[in-house]
């Protein structure tokens, strides 16, 4: 009921199926990841709308795409890894840092009760947000801000999701996971997900990756 509830308003959209559809067959599918919800997130939510129109050609590519001001769009390999590994249920509060296009925004606001996003770049954030709502979601909440320091005000959170790379894991944000919560956070070039247990994080790691700088 609930989620029937949120995405009442989205919006039908065309997208090129074929693409989005050998997508997921090829580069979802065909690497293992099979979780249904997840899949169906993706093949729901239209990533070429929150790819820049220059670079648009490229949103169903086995690739990463480029944005503005030296931020990308991960491929959609590591988006469906992320959210597979977040392991979200759909009553979950999450923290997004690093909203960047929105596409990862749109794919956990699909699977969890509400988003929290941050971003630090205003003109990103702002452009991402445009978007999101012109797609109709609205159990997205967003911020201008400092990665580093989350969001307490809404803290703690069931999961936290990071789409850039720190150099170590940042103390601030594991504070904010709920205990039993789960992080998924690239480390340096290395992909990790973090749970909580009390003051105890126990790390698991997933092989290496390549994220911008979380600064």
């Amino acid at each position: 009921m609930l989620l029937s509830r949120i995405f009442k308003k989205i919006e039908s959209v065309v997208v090129p199926v074929s693409s989005q559809e050998r997508m997921i067959e090829e580069q979802i599918r065909g690497r293992g990841l099979d979780e249904p919800r997840v899949i169906e997130a993706m093949r729901t939510v239209p990533r070429h709308r929150f790819i820049p129109e220059a670079y648009r050609s490229q949103a169903y590519e086995d690739c990463a795409v480029s944005l503005d001001l030296g931020q990308t769009v991960s491929q959609p390999y590591i988006v469906g890894l992320m959210t597979r590994l977040l392991d979200v249920s759909v009553s979950d509060r999450i923290l997004e840092i690093g909203t960047g296009s929105g596409y990862q925004t749109a794919i956990l606001a699909r699977l969890a009760r509400s988003v929290y996003t941050v971003e630090r770049l205003s003109v990103l954030g702002a452009r991402a947000r445009e978007t999101l709502e012109s797609l109709g979601y609205d159990n997205i909440h967003y911020r201008i801000g400092d990665g580093y320091e989350g969001w307490i005000k809404h803290a703690p959170f069931d999961k936290i999701m990071v789409t850039a790379a720190p150099g170590e894991l940042p103390e601030k944000l594991f504070r904010q996971l709920k205990d039993k919560g789960k992080m998924v956070i690239p480390i340096g070039e290395e992909l990790y997900s973090v749970m909580r247990s009390g003051d105890e994080a126990t790390k698991v790691h997933h092989g290496g990756v390549r994220f911008v700088p979380m600064v």
